[in-house]
């Protein structure tokens, strides 16, 4: 009896053994399946971020660009405006010198219809 109990004892430490070894073996290639996984993944998120960089390094000229032309319109933009109250005051001016034509005009009017009566 003592014969056949050792033989059941190495037969089920072998199947424990062989049992621990597959599972072993089957972590193994599950975490090698990840770091492929993972590498793969890793690449992909690679050349999306060097698209991305060189994306933004072609934006970043045109940027600038659009920077400069802003600022170009805001002087102008300050240049039109000082000229525009220049004209501003200049119709002032203007309308002044109107006011005082038409003010000179009535007076030399009623001077002619004075003396074109004092002719009749």
């Amino acid at each position: 009896m003592d014969t056949i109990l050792v033989i059941v004892i190495a037969v089920a430490a072998v199947i424990l053994i062989a049992a621990l070894i597959w599972g072993l073996k089957r972590r193994a290639e599950a975490r090698e399946r990840e770091r492929t996984q993972l590498r793969t993944e890793a690449a992909g998120h690679r050349q999306e971020a060097e698209a991305h960089a060189s994306r933004a390094q072609d934006l970043a000229p045109r940027a600038q660009a659009q920077r400069d032309l802003a600022q170009d319109h805001k002087q102008l933009a300050v240049e039109h405006e000082r000229t525009a109250q220049s004209h501003d005051e200049q119709a002032a001016q203007l309308e002044g010198k109107i006011s005082t034509s038409g003010k000179v005009a009535a007076r030399h009017d009623e001077a002619a219809a004075e003396r074109e009566e004092r002719l009749s």
